[in-house]
């Protein structure tokens, strides 16, 4: 297949090219376009009345067969310079992988994931591809995740859709071996406890977004598929209209 990669992390992380290099030697035409620099949690976003560059990467920095370029921009800029500028026209757009994971309402936030969603406004199938590693300390194994979207390319072969689709994929962080299976889920809930943390320094305060997070581990969701060890694939749509409640407001009268 023609598949362009993209992520969030940035163009020099591990996980992109550790992909890029597993699905190049399965004999796959590829290409990487990925911002320079690490852009998490910023959604799709699109870089507006700024310049934006995009340059081939030295190949001391590639693991196998294709070509990479930095877009100074965000993932979305990213995925469309490829196919705008460079004029890669891909059958499957792959976002990853991405060191972590994206479920839930975290899909919202996620460039990784909106990278995936800008593959499909080219009318391409796309997947955002995440590993579930949660502290840096943690050994990613990356080639689960890989050998999972081998796999899944297999899939989508044998089981062409006649509109693109949006898949958005979290891999446990275990060896292949270890995983306890794949469930196509939903998404689930995840809270976060004590959200912003008011930090004060010389006099100023300034305040700290995170917190504790707090998953519903619901029947079906991708955060207990995560849970249970295994593969979540959920599939995702752009149009966030709420049909149900466009029926009951069209016989009410405002």
């Amino acid at each position: 297949m023609r598949i362009l990669l993209s992520n969030d992390d940035g163009v020099y992380a591990e996980g992109i090219h550790f992909l890029a290099k597993t699905l190049a030697d399965a004999g796959h035409e590829l290409l990487v376009s990925a911002p320079a620099r690490e852009r998490s949690a910023s959604g799709h976003s699109m870089t507006m009345h700024k310049l934006v560059t995009l340059e081939e990467i030295d190949k001391k920095f590639i693991l196998g067969n294709y070509r990479a370029y930095a877009c100074s921009g965000m993932p979305t800029d990213s995925v469309s310079l490829a196919c705008d500028v460079l004029g890669f026209c891909p059958e499957l757009v792959v976002s990853g992988i991405n060191r972590g994971p994206n479920v839930a309402g975290d899909v919202t936030y996620s460039g990784t994931v909106c990278a995936a969603m800008e593959g499909l406004v080219f009318g391409a199938t796309s997947a955002a591809l995440s590993l579930n590693v949660v502290s840096k300390k943690e050994t990613a194994h990356y080639e689960t995740a890989a050998l999972f979207m081998e796999k899944f390319i297999g899939f989508l072969r044998e089981n062409t859709e006649e509109k693109p689709q949006l898949y958005n994929i979290n891999v446990p962080n275990l060896p292949y071996g270890e995983i306890k299976g794949t469930r196509i889920t939903r998404l689930g809930t995840r809270l976060y406890e004590d959200r912003v943390e008011v930090i004060e320094r010389n006099g100023k305060e300034y305040y700290w977004i995170g917190g504790r997070i707090e998953d519903r581990f619901e029947e079906g969701t991708d955060v207990t598929a995560l849970r249970d060890g295994c593969i979540s694939v959920t599939p995702l749509k752009m149009d966030m209209t709420d049909y149900e409640r466009l029926k009951k407001m069209k016989i009410t009268s405002l």
